[in-house]
């Protein structure tokens, strides 16, 4: 598959891939290289990562997190920093983020405020990752439950693709990336949104072309718009509903703690009953997102009082502005509409609707 340039980056898949991180080892010439990997990735890939890196007698020192979102925290921030200044990290130092979207986020982070920016280069590891966190420069961890509160935009010297280590993932994570595959053809493409919804009629051969075609979306709203100004903002379609659940089942206790997927497929569907009261989407596109998104994601009960609480987590939103909250919805498949407000009676209907069916 060809590579794909982004504005200030490029993403490579498979094997291009070592050969241009092999490449630009070479040619920048880094004084040291660490790699930050979480207690999985260092287990299951980080072998065949060092087996393939050539890093041309330069020090390579490992560095490992705790894995799982709960840790993205400005506290392991913390201790990559003073890690890296332990280690004599300086301004020529490079930093290789090998694991999910925690690592590549909270990594990204990390190098770009380090000595206030060194280089770095994400290798993502799960399905997530590779579709949609390692790629267009977001960087940052969680403030509390609160996610993505603290970070910034800065994009790394390039991302490698490499789909073997999705061989590594359990199922459960391989269907959390999936959701945000289902976005983007929802936001920016029918066509590739009915074939992500009529799995039966590829195979597994066919994954590497579906990545690849998400990595395109994400590529060409974030080229257009790299700051989130106007355009970039249709892909936190199902986020503002999606994170704010997201951060009321990883804080509250007796909630079991839900994938980041998990929770954005929620969302979504919420928010296409959103699109339904606010931007004309019809009944029928309603019907298709919420049974194509049912065909790989259970739903999740939410009682009323959780209800309550996840509405008043919205004001966090980073889309927000001046006190309102910002959705992003549907006047049809592949046809966003940023910036749309919407009453809390309106949300209370969506979640009836979600409901639907669930014992509760």
């Amino acid at each position: 598959m060809n590579s794909i340039s982004t504005k200030n980056s490029v993403v490579y898949f498979n094997s291009d891939v070592y050969t241009e991180l092999n490449n630009y080892i070479k040619t920048a010439n880094p004084s040291k290289i660490f790699v930050l990997v979480d207690t999985n990735t260092h287990d299951d890939c980080l072998p065949q990562f060092l087996e393939r890196l050539e890093s041309n007698e330069i020090i390579v020192e490992v560095m490992e997190m705790p894995n799982g979102e709960d840790h993205k925290t400005i506290d392991i921030c913390m201790g990559v920093w003073e890690a890296l200044s332990e280690y004599h990290a300086d301004r020529k130092s490079l930093l290789i983020n090998l694991g999910g979207g925690v690592v590549t986020d909270l990594g990204g982070f990390v190098a770009s405020t380090y000595m206030r920016g060194i280089a770095y280069i994400n290798m993502p590891t799960t399905l997530l990752a590779m579709v949609d966190a390692s790629v267009g420069g977001k960087t940052g961890v969680d403030l509390g439950a609160l996610k993505n509160q603290v970070g910034v935009i800065n994009e790394g010297v390039m991302v490698g693709v490499d789909t073997s280590f999705l061989g590594t993932l359990p199922q459960n994570e391989m269907v959390s990336g999936f959701a945000e595959m289902l976005k983007h053809g929802l936001i920016y493409d029918k066509n590739y949104w009915h074939t992500l919804t009529h799995l039966e009629n590829l195979d597994v051969s066919d994954l590497d072309r579906l990545i690849y075609d998400s990595v395109v979306i994400k590529n060409k709203v974030v080229t257009e718009d790299p700051r989130e100004q106007g355009l970039r903002k249709i892909l936190n379609f199902g986020h503002t509903l999606g994170h704010a659940i997201e951060s009321y089942f990883l804080e509250h206790a007796g909630k079991t703690t839900l994938l980041h997927g998990e929770a954005i497929a929620i969302g979504m569907i919420l928010e296409a009953y959103l699109s339904t009261k606010i931007c004309g989407l019809n009944s029928g596109e309603l019907e298709e997102i919420t049974e194509g998104i049912l065909k790989t994601f259970s739903k999740i009960p939410i009682e009323k009082s959780d209800q309550d609480i996840i509405i008043k987590l919205l004001i966090h939103d980073k889309k927000n502005s001046h006190g309102v909250v910002k959705f992003v919805l549907l006047e049809a498949i592949g046809t966003p509409k940023i910036d749309c407000v919407v009453s809390n009676e309106f949300i209370l209907e969506a979640f009836e609707y979600y409901s639907k069916d669930i014992a509760l």
